[in-house]
């Protein structure tokens, strides 16, 4: 498996963690692809997916969001608006003009942010379990704010939680679960704590609680692809509509669903998720 380069990317701003996979020979006519992960998350939970993009030729790059990951954490800016200014610096200073964004759970809600405010900015979006989140529709902010909280886990051992990890998902791969422990940083005594601080992360929520999603979806000029995952929740039910929503709404979609798959599908289901991904760029190339 190609691994990813890991780089340090400083923009005028704040400087960001990427992780660059490269194939031995890059096609400029190749889009790049360009990975971002959902809230609280991480640029490692690409790490099963991207090679799978990389050993069909193509190059991927993801990215540790601002507060998240190895990247800056800065007090403020956790707004739609700052953090989609973060990616298009990104793509500027890496010189990237031709790319698919992709983006997981928040991830997907930031790349269809991008794509209303930036339209000729990228040639396709995808929206892995996201992009059609609406918290507003859940209840009040005080209920969505005390429902979706984060635990605390300052002071567990590293390995408890690696434990509830694989107990959570007893299917995933030791590496699906050892990239989403790079949501944490790992203490001198062998405990963890979260990357993205409680105030960051109740910012994003905030952020995404605001955000209404379908006054975005006409602003899409460009092709999207919504990969859903379905685990068999009374969430996935409720989630339909909103990917029907989301489906009607912008000018050039389709939707795949993924049956018996938790929401992070780029751990969970890698390689299907990126032969969908590869398929889609196909279809485009055809188009």
């Amino acid at each position: 498996m190609v691994d990813g380069m890991d780089r340090m990317i400083e923009m005028e701003r704040l400087s960001l963690h990427i992780r660059d996979w490269q194939p031995a020979e890059i096609d400029p006519n190749k889009p790049v692809y360009v990975l971002l992960h959902g809230l609280s998350s991480n640029a490692h939970t690409w790490d099963l997916a991207a090679p799978k993009l990389v050993d069909a030729g193509f190059r991927a790059v993801a990215v540790d969001q601002r507060g998240h990951g190895l990247s800056d954490k800065p007090d403020s800016g956790y707004d739609f608006e700052t953090v989609t200014d973060d990616l298009k610096s990104l793509l500027e200073v890496l010189e990237l003009e031709n790319v698919i964004l992709a983006g997981q759970s928040w991830g997907g809600n930031v790349v269809l942010n991008f794509g209303a405010r930036f339209p000729q900015a990228a040639r396709a979006l995808v929206f892995v379990d996201g992009g059609f989140l609406n918290l507003a529709g859940r209840g009040t902010w005080e209920e969505v704010s005390r429902e979706l909280r984060p635990p605390d886990l300052l002071g567990i051992p590293r390995d408890h939680i690696s434990a509830r990890i694989a107990q959570m998902h007893p299917h995933w791969t030791p590496e699906g679960v050892e990239a989403t422990l790079h949501n944490f940083e790992t203490l001198p005594d062998g405990t963890i704590r979260p990357w993205l601080t409680l105030e960051r992360h109740i910012a994003i929520l905030r952020a995404l609680f605001e955000q209404d999603a379908s006054e975005l979806f006409s602003q899409v000029r460009v092709p999207v692809l919504i990969c859903a995952a379905d685990d068999g929740s009374e969430w996935a039910n409720q989630k339909r509509p909103l990917v029907e929503a989301a489906e009607r709404g912008i000018p050039q979609a389709k939707v795949a669903w993924f049956e018996d798959t938790a929401h992070d599908i780029h751990v969970d289901r890698p390689g299907l998720l990126a032969e969908k991904m590869l398929g889609f760029v196909r279809e485009l190339a055809v188009g």
